[in-house]
């Protein structure tokens, strides 16, 4: 398919331009696009993504433009294409073309965001808009940062699913003389074939040691045939899966019998489905399963600068050199923002020492919101102790200084031991046999410089006056607080399938799914239409019977609410531990 080309002189009678020029503002998104479409979205950007020949292809610059607008508005695939066919200033936006323009159907969508993923540059289109941004000085070198949940639309599966849909990823990406050789290891009468669970008594604690000890033998068999060979990529994946979740979950007594371990594995696999998800903490008392996808915004135009995803139990932090590259390099001197110094806010998940002395080197104003010390039991925290690096002491608030030990790993220690034995301020400080222990990190002088300026209340004033605007910026593409994203039918992006378990056989049973899922789910048969209502109880005593209306099925499952990251189908595969999900970050 070669690319195609926008129509350069629209009709004089008959063009949209002439039509809303006068009924839209001038600062409207439909005449911002209609007078830049071309400089923003030319056809030439997108030429390394089709044939040099062959049937010409939808503009791509008016793909563009139908997209920005898509993830404006919120809509779906076929909400997207409807619009650009029946309303007026979607075509006016695209350089005002006739009113009689053909459209075209929702899947020209879902082919230009494949062959964008596919692509070396695809983030084109995200990477334009923040680039023609900056030049109109929209952009300066105050930064933002922020994270939301993304929630994985897969189920967290237990050690026995997980052992058997592993096995069964293995079986299904070996061809079939392999297949044969890896079925005739198995010992334990299980074929493979279905997801459900193996039936035996589960109150019966000796059954269900043996339906674990006899499928982690089976796992530990295919593995040791594998073990040497040259595999094929996929066949490769698939077994370092199951290495990966025979080793997570399980250990082995004494006696040779494999059993679930009595630990939480620390970047444990929680679905063979979408191996790169994680269990995650947004706070201390909120978790979720899936990723992480954080933003970096300036506060004074709220543009958004840069995504990132990371997995769910990631900290915040981590991705700050992806986010912060443009803000942190020097600008040129001919840009406008020559001369002004990069600011950056977050709040107290971003105060970890490793930023903090990033943006410490690079001359960064820091407005990073740093944890307050505390103590247990409302006693003495570290602040009350002078912690003097240079001297390589530390005083406590009963006037006893000891020597920092260091240790091989940057970090050191003080130890009271016997001054806290005749302390009078101990029962403040420690209930500690040993005495009082305080711990110096690594970046302990970036640490404690941010805990003096979370103090400060000018520096606050100007903290809270900024930050929060990040938070009104995530909630518009979230739609509040989370954001669903997996592989299964849901209302957000969906993960690209990153294992071998994906698609699910053909006899599983689930919700249908649109065209643009990897391989429909069988729905099952429909219940008769004759059906009697199924009575309900009520809390009154008038008896009444109840029918659940029948819920349209949804047209499709495009990115109608979607965030501004969003999962590239067909980044490359790697092995579940160093698998991060790509993103492709869309205005």
């Amino acid at each position: 398919m070669a690319v195609g080309r926008t129509p350069m002189q629209p009709g004089l009678l008959s063009s949209t331009a002439g039509f809303c020029e006068g009924r839209l503002a001038p600062n409207s998104i439909y005449a911002v696009l209609h007078r830049e479409c071309r400089a923003l979205f030319p056809d030439e950007m997108f030429a390394d993504l089709f044939a040099g020949d062959g049937r010409r292809s939808v503009p791509p610059m008016i793909v563009a433009v139908v997209m920005v607008l898509q993830r404006l508005e919120g809509l779906s695939d076929r909400e997207a294409v409807e619009r650009f066919a029946f309303d007026v200033r979607w075509k006016y936006a695209v350089g005002g073309l006739d009113f009689d323009h053909p459209g075209f159907v929702h899947t020209v969508l879902v082919d230009m965001r494949a062959r964008l993923a596919a692509s070396a540059c695809p983030d084109r289109i995200f990477e334009r808009t923040v680039e023609v941004a900056a030049r109109a000085g929209l952009v300066g070198r105050r930064r933002v940062l922020d994270s939301a949940p993304v929630y994985d639309a897969v189920a967290t599966q237990d050690t026995i699913t997980l052992i058997r849909s592993a096995v069964r990823c293995l079986l299904r990406a070996a061809d079939h003389v392999l297949r044969a050789e890896l079925r005739a290891q198995l010992a334990s009468g299980d074929a493979y074939t279905d997801t459900a669970k193996p039936v035996i008594d589960r109150t019966d604690a000796g059954e269900r040691e043996a339906l674990i000890d006899s499928r982690a033998r089976d796992g530990y068999a295919l593995l040791a045939v594998l073990d040497g060979r040259d595999l094929k990529p996929e066949v490769d994946q698939a077994a370092r899966l199951l290495a990966t979740v025979l080793g997570q979950d399980l250990d082995q007594d004494g006696d040779g019998v494999f059993r679930i371990a009595r630990k939480v594995a620390a970047d444990r696999v929680i679905s063979t489905v979408d191996p790169a998800a994680r269990h995650g903490h947004k706070t201390v008392n909120r978790s979720f399963d899936g990723y992480k996808g954080h933003v970096a915004e300036d506060p004074d135009s709220e543009v958004i600068t840069a995504t990132a995803v990371t997995a769910g139990n990631a900290g915040d932090a981590e991705p700050d050199a992806e986010l912060l590259a443009d803000a942190l390099n020097a600008p040129a001197p001919n840009e406008g923002a020559a001369g002004e110094r990069a600011e950056v806010y977050g709040d107290a998940a971003y105060g970890s020492g490793p930023l903090l002395a990033e943006l410490d080197g690079a001359g960064v104003e820091v407005m990073v919101k740093v944890q307050a010390a505390n103590a247990p039991g409302g006693r003495f925290s570290k602040d009350a102790f002078t912690v003097d690096l240079g001297a390589g002491t530390v005083t406590c608030p009963n006037q006893v200084t000891v020597p920092i030990r260091p240790k091989s790993d940057g970090r050191g220690a003080a130890c009271f031991k016997a001054a806290c034995a005749a302390c009078p301020l101990a029962a403040q400080c420690t209930t500690a046999r040993d005495g009082r222990v305080i711990t110096i990190g690594p970046h302990e002088e970036h640490v404690a410089r941010g805990r003096a300026r979370s103090a400060d209340p000018v520096w606050l004033a100007a903290y809270r006056a900024t930050r929060p605007k990040v938070e009104r910026k995530i909630a518009h593409p979230c739609g509040g607080d989370t954001v669903d994203a997996g592989p299964g039918c849901g209302g957000g992006p969906r993960s690209p399938p990153t294992s071998p378990c994906w698609p699910p056989p053909p006899t599983s049973r689930g919700s249908a799914c649109s065209e643009s899922c990897p391989q429909p789910l069988e729905t099952g048969p429909s219940p008769p239409a004759d059906r009697p209502a199924r009575p309900r109880a009520h809390t009154n005593d008038r008896p009444r019977t109840h029918q659940a209306p029948q819920q349209p099925p949804r047209p499709d499952h495009g990115p109608a609410r979607a965030p501004p990251w969003r999962h590239a189908p067909g980044a490359p595969v790697t092995t579940p531990h160093t698998q991060k999900p790509r993103l492709t970050p869309v205005t």
